[in-house]
Order: C-alpha cells, then structure tokens, then sequence
C-alpha cells in the first residue's frame, strides 16, 4: 500500500497533474514543460522530481538535454489499483443494498 500511497500523494497536486498530461503527449525538456507556462524552470524540475520518486516519470540524457517521459506502466498500475478499490466498494453497497432490502418494515 505504501507505493500506491507514494503514487497517489504525486498525482495529488495540480501542477504535477498538469506535467503528467504535458507529457502524456510526448517526451520533453525541462524548456518544453515551462514554455507558455507560469513554472520557472527550478519550480519544475522540482515538480519532476517527485513525479519520477514515484515511478511517474523518467529522464534520458541526450548531450547536454535531458528529456523527460511519462512511464505509461505507473499508470497503469494506478489506474489497476482504482479498479480493484471500485469493485470493493460496489461490492459492499451491494451487500448494503440487499440487507436494507430484507430488513424493510
């Protein structure tokens, strides 16, 4: 539970949630994601940083540039644990949902 508790306290702020989308559509330079944004570079690869502890993201040295890609897999595995917390509950209103139907007066 701690690595979907290290996945989700990521996704969990909107600027990380607005670089994960940035790169949703493709590898980028620290440049690219403050290009026509109000994040200073600093603010960014701060931001990067945290995405990539939780396995979110990944950088690749190309000469001098790093270019940064989301991991596709991460989230996958956290839409997997989703899925499973969804049925659970399903699950249990279900169970709800019968009980409170037997037991009407």
């Amino acid at each position: 539970m701690r690595d979907e508790a290290a996945l989700f306290a990521a996704l969990g702020d909107d600027t990380r949630l607005g670089l994960v989308a940035r790169l949703g559509e493709g590898p980028s330079s620290i440049a690219g994601l403050t290009r026509g944004g109000d994040l200073t570079r600093q603010a960014v690869t701060k931001h990067l940083y945290v995405l990539e502890r939780a396995g979110l993201v990944s950088c690749a040295r190309l000469g001098r540039e790093s270019l940064w890609e989301l991991r596709r897999q991460r989230l996958e595995e956290a839409r997997a644990f989703l899925d499973v917390m969804s049925q659970r509950w399903d699950d249990r209103l279900e169970r709800l949902r019968v009980y409170v139907e037997d037991h009407k007066p």
